[in-house]
């Protein structure tokens, strides 16, 4: 489903991604890890289009993006911190995020149903709590049903249950054949949801495959242990 080929990223004289090769399978959930500054945050604009790479390729769906935004309709993105507008009410963010997608919102009533929100939805954005807001983000990420998500540390500030509800609609929407990236510093989170992972270290992917190949090939029984053991040896991507 998601294709970089040859990736480079500069900033400046700051080289972020260097000769980036990465495959990210449809019907999966693809975890993106590596310590902080190694790329991750570049990778995800480039895939989202927020970011130009300096030279390689980008493939969506077996398309060359080259410079085209159509793609974006294919995608629900849910950033770690989100930010609305204050002044406007939830029920307008998503009211507006229609809009702008021109397209359709689907499951609206369920999601609302799923992550409580029936009671904040006419609340200015500004007396919200942080886990309300988080909730909407997952609401708006998912309510148009989107063939990729791209979810950047997606359960922090859910509360336990809304965690739990939120993992369980990942894990149908993997079932249903969506694509899904995901970062996150919760290595057993990751553990628990990945099929499979890419970690990136300084601007290269140090490891690329399954969780249980990552297990297999470091002797370790958790993924904690064997990322540690992966950063330590510096072992060479899998192919």
């Amino acid at each position: 489903m998601i294709k970089l080929s040859k990736l480079n990223k500069w900033f400046g004289q700051l080289q972020v991604l260097n000769d980036l090769d990465l495959t990210i399978k449809r019907g999966r959930i693809t975890a993106i890890l590596g310590p902080n500054s190694c790329g991750k945050s570049t990778l995800l604009k480039i895939i989202l289009g927020l970011v130009r790479a300096t030279s390689g390729e980008l493939i969506i769906n077996g398309t060359a993006v080259n410079g085209s935004s159509d793609y974006r309709n294919l995608i629900g993105y849910m950033p770690q911190n989100a930010r609305f507008p204050d002044h406007l009410k939830a029920y307008e963010v998503l009211d507006l995020v229609e809009d702008v997608r021109g397209q359709k919102r689907q499951r609206h009533d369920e999601l609302v149903e799923i992550f409580k929100l029936g009671p904040e939805l006419h609340k200015k954005i500004r007396v919200l709590s942080g886990g309300t807001k988080q909730k909407l983000s997952a609401m708006l990420a998912l309510m148009f049903q989107p063939e990729i998500l791209i979810l950047d540390e997606p359960t922090a500030g859910l509360d336990p249950v809304s965690s739990r509800k939120f993992k369980d609609l990942l894990v149908e929407q993997c079932r249903l054949g969506k694509t899904v990236v995901l970062t996150s510093h919760i290595i057993s989170e990751v553990e628990e949801l990945a099929q499979d992972i890419a970690f990136l270290f300084e601007g290269k992917i140090l490891y690329s495959g399954t969780v249980d190949e990552l297990k297999k090939e470091t002797t370790e029984d958790n993924l904690e242990s064997a990322i540690a053991e992966l950063m330590t040896n510096g072992r060479a991507c899998k192919k």
